[in-house]
């Protein structure tokens, strides 16, 4: 049983609320009244009180009256008006006594910039650093120029000696039709250029393949045996048909004085995959002409080449009356125009385009052992200031024929050697 004030008990409250009570007051909430300092004694419990209710029962707050003006009604104060409880006033806490946090600081954009940066940069240094390794593992350095003998000395700037061989390797019988190759067994030479790369500007000459040159004494590729030479003259391409590479750099030196640093060579499908690659290659064809062992047909104007009509393209003697000299200049042309499209930000930028040329290109190149990246690198840049007007194309300077062979000019061949190997202004003009 309950005990209340004055020994009353739950069975004789009088006038209580509920329990069947007929009375119409409800009864005060069981809370002590708090009681302020100096305040007189509260009444007996129970006590009628001036102002209505009884002692010890507080009185209920009205919605519109009984508001003190300072947080409470009636002197009480529960708390809630000045955020006490849930620290939403003026030096309000939480229930367990913490303060509220403050405003969020301002971002520090000095930090944020230069930690995007960091990333930014991280990122930039990883993914070139990685193609780098992923280009240069691609690259087949299967020609060796130490075998080279009897060579020149080195002159001023860099000679590069690039060969587009007519290479089957790879084609299937139905893309040997589709390009027009034919079914040759071995590799020839199909084209053949010296670029040579320097201070005083870029220089790109054309070796026809016609060209009557002298076969030197040189060492075997493969037997490592050294072959004396016996004076035989004979076409440019039979030296590269008769022991590859070795031997045909060691006779483009003998017969021109000129010190060749770096090799390299690109056959049909690498060719025309590159081309392909890249998204085809836009050139201006001055005079239209056809050609069945090619398959060139061709309308004159600007217009983009895929890698089929590229390869036609650059192939193509029979049509033209100069012939192999013909051939030659749409070779530099087109590989000069090819090179600038490599080298565009449209491709250099763009991942799904770079990634798929790089790998068509490196692919299919078969370059000398001491080549880098860097190098293949400065090659194309330089092909492609040719093509910009930065540099000179020409061919080889020829002075006449003999038995079907194209006899150099030796007077200006020797002042285009030695301008190159001063790396001075080419002054002298090819055919």
């Amino acid at each position: 049983m309950s005990e209340w004030p004055e020994g009353r008990s739950d069975g004789n409250r009088g006038n209580g609320y509920g329990r069947g009570s007929a009375g119409a007051q409800p009864e005060g909430a069981r809370v002590m009244r708090q009681v302020r300092r100096g305040e007189p004694s509260a009444p007996p419990y129970g006590a009628p009180q001036q102002g209505g209710g009884y002692a010890g029962v507080p009185q209920q707050p009205s919605y519109n009256g009984g508001y003190d003006g300072g947080g409470g009604y009636d002197g009480y104060d529960s708390g809630y008006n000045t955020g006490q409880v849930y620290g939403g006033g003026p030096g309000g806490g939480g229930p367990d006594g913490t303060r509220e946090r403050g405003p969020r600081p301002a971002p520090n954009w000095r930090k944020r910039i230069k930690w995007t940066a960091i990333v930014v940069l991280s990122v930039v240094i990883v993914t070139s650093v990685s193609t780098y390794f992923w280009a240069d593992s691609k690259l087949h350095r299967d020609v060796d120029l130490s075998k080279v003998i009897d060579r020149p000395a080195a002159g001023d700037g860099t000679n590069y000696l690039i060969v587009g061989s007519d290479s089957r390797q790879g084609l299937s019988d139905a893309q040997k039709k589709e390009l027009h190759t034919g079914s040759a067994e071995g590799k020839r030479t199909d084209s053949m250029m010296i670029l040579h790369v320097g201070d005083s500007g870029d220089t790109l000459i054309s070796l026809p393949r016609d060209s009557n040159v002298e076969i030197p004494s040189y060492q075997g590729s493969t037997s490592g045996k050294v072959y004396k030479g016996t004076g035989r003259q004979t076409k440019l391409n039979a030296a590269y048909a008769e022991d590859g590479p070795t031997l045909l750099v060691r006779t483009v030196e003998y017969n021109t004085g000129l010190h060749i640093d770096h090799y390299v060579e690109i056959g049909f499908a690498g060719f025309a995959s590159i081309v392909d690659a890249v998204g085809g290659v836009t050139i201006d064809i001055d005079k239209g002409f056809k050609d069945k062992y090619s398959g060139a047909d061709f309308k004159a104007g600007k217009q983009t080449l895929n890698g089929e009509e590229a390869l036609a393209f650059v192939r193509t003697r029979h049509a033209f009356a100069a012939s192999d000299l013909q051939r030659t200049k749409n070779q530099q042309k087109f590989l000069a125009a090819l090179a600038h499209q490599v080298a565009t930000p449209g491709t250099i930028l763009n991942p799904f385009k770079l990634y798929p040329t790089l790998g068509a290109g490196l692919d299919s190149l078969t370059v000398d052992k001491d080549m880098s990246l860097w190098d293949l690198g400065s090659m194309f840049f330089a092909m492609k200031d040719v093509n910009g007007g930065n540099g000179v194309s020409m061919n080889m300077p020829i002075s006449g024929s003999t038995g079907g062979n194209l006899v150099w000019d030796k007077a200006k061949v020797k002042t285009l050697v030695d301008e190159l190997n001063n790396d001075q202004k080419v002054t002298v003009s090819g055919n």
